[in-house]
Parts: C-alpha cells; structure tokens; sequence
C-alpha cells in the first residue's frame, strides 16, 4: 500500500484537488479516501480497467520562492489525488461505475470542492539516468 510506483511513459496522469468544508480534517476524510483508493486499484487495475498507479498528497504549506512567479505566496490547505491510467476513457469508465460513484460521494461530501484535471505525460526522468 505505501511501495514505491512505476509510470510508464505515456500515461494518463489525473490530478484531483480535494479542499475540504471548514472543520473538517484529514483524520474525517482518512477512510473515504482508503476506500475509494482501494476501490479503483483493486476493482480497475492493469487490465481490469486501465489503472496504472496512484498517490495522495497533503499540501505542506511551502510556497517556492525560487520556482513560483506569482506575486502570491499563499494557497489554500488542500489535498491531491495524483492517478494514473492507460487512457481518460478507461478514467472516465471506472468514475461513471456505481461502486466509485457511492465512494466518492461520501468523500465530495466533506468537500467545499474537488477539481480533476488531465494531463499527457511528457518527460519523465530519474536522478541518476541518462537521458
């Protein structure tokens, strides 16, 4: 459950930031969020639907100094869940199934908002590869 993970290249790479209502912590949203993981690796893995890898993040509060060009320095306190898939269609496939849709509106319900972005994989490198 906490391996490391491999992305092959030409992945479909879906980012999906999770604000959650005021009082409402990680510990709250800590088992809608195992289980909807669970769900999608084990009901939508590999050749079963598309599912490659996934991860989720808690956002540190560390703004870049170095990296950000925004006059902002500030964001929100978030969560993201980073998968990865085969295609959007077998994404779109898994998110449209009932067992999903009934785990992830008891996550959407802790939520002021979620947003899923797509993204194609580009470049991808390890320290210590040659390019």
């Amino acid at each position: 459950m906490f391996g490391p993970i491999t992305v092959p290249f030409g992945a479909k790479m879906l980012f999906n930031t999770v604000t959650l209502k005021p009082g409402i912590t990680f510990e709250d949203i800590e088992l809608a969020v195992g289980e909807l993981c669970s769900v999608v690796k084990d009901t939508y893995g590999g050749d079963k639907g598309g599912f490659l890898a996934g991860q989720v993040f808690k956002f540190s509060g560390f703004v870049s100094e170095e990296g950000s060009l925004s006059s902002s320095k500030t964001a929100e306190d978030h969560y993201v869940i980073v998968t990865y898939w085969k295609s959007f269609e077998d994404h779109e496939r898994s998110h449209a199934n009932e067992l999903f849709t009934k785990k992830f509106s008891a996550l959407a319900s802790m939520c002021a908002e979620t947003k899923e972005l797509g993204y194609d994989l580009l470049w991808q490198g390890q320290a210590g590869q040659r390019s």
